[in-house]
């Protein structure tokens, strides 16, 4: 009789969408036999072990929804490489509270050392505090939105990118020139954001090259006073990653000759 309970509670759960507990309902049972908890706290930790799991789901499909290239966390980052960055800025940015008071991050740098891995650790952390994360190049964005412009539901993803995402990272600004039609659409992307939402920006250039990067140097002006109003802007310098393992990789080589 015991058993049939069992088996039916579990199928109970599973109705009420419960997805952990059912698992490991048997182990918990076994213990409570052996320890007595009251019954309070046998519920507490059955409990608490669905949350747990609803919460690493929901983590997991946001990382999914972000669309990662790949998956950087700001505890790998190798501070002592760039010794140009103020780490404690970077712990501090961590922290959120930039999402949380819809300000903007920029990183500004030449190629390989590090402004993507730490956009990528900090749209982790956004997802682990439950933030809509939307991770994508410029060029990338900006061809989609282009193209967007022949079924005429360009309007209809500027919304969603102004609305939806607490914090949409752009990645690799200035790696490839913008048209002015994407210029345009670039700031109507931050024009809409502006005060209502997070964006987190990655580029090799210097503010004061926008204005050739972007075509236009008024709608220029006008992007980066946006951006810049509530932004803390990161600037690194020195050795690219990717060419000091190369690096690393040609002296192992060479010591084995």
């Amino acid at each position: 009789m015991a058993n049939l309970e069992r088996v039916r509670l579990q199928e109970n759960m599973r109705k009420i969408g419960l997805s952990r507990i059912p698992s490991v309902l048997d182990n918990y049972l076994k213990d409570a036999t052996e320890h007595t908890p009251s019954y309070l706290e046998f519920l507490d930790n059955l409990f608490q072990e669905e949350v747990g799991a609803q919460e690493e789901r929901a983590f997991n499909t946001k990382i999914q929804r972000a669309h990662f290239p790949y998956i950087k966390r700001i505890e790998d980052f190798d501070f002592s490489f760039q010794a140009s960055l103020n780490k404690t800025k970077i712990l501090n940015l961590a922290s959120l509270s930039f999402v949380e008071n819809k300000e903007n991050v920029i990183f500004l740098g030449p190629p390989g050392v590090g402004k993507t891995h730490l956009a990528i650790g900090l749209g982790l952390k956004a997802c682990m505090k439950g933030y809509n994360v939307l991770f994508t190049t410029c060029h990338d964005l900006m061809s989609q939105l282009v193209a967007s412009l022949a079924d005429n539901s360009t309007d209809r993803k500027i919304r969603r990118l102004s609305r939806y995402y607490h914090l949409l990272i752009l990645d690799e600004l200035g790696y490839l020139p913008l048209t002015k039609e994407q210029t345009s659409l670039f700031f109507q992307i931050v024009s809409k954001r502006y005060e209502r939402c997070s964006l987190i920006l990655t580029s090799n250039k210097p503010f004061n090259a926008w204005g050739e990067l972007l075509v236009d140097s008024v709608v220029a002006s006008a992007i980066l006073d946006r951006l810049l109003h509530h932004a803390t802007v990161i600037s690194i310098s020195g050795e690219s990653y990717r060419l000091k393992d190369k690096k690393k990789k040609l002296v192992e080589k060479e010591l084995k000759v």
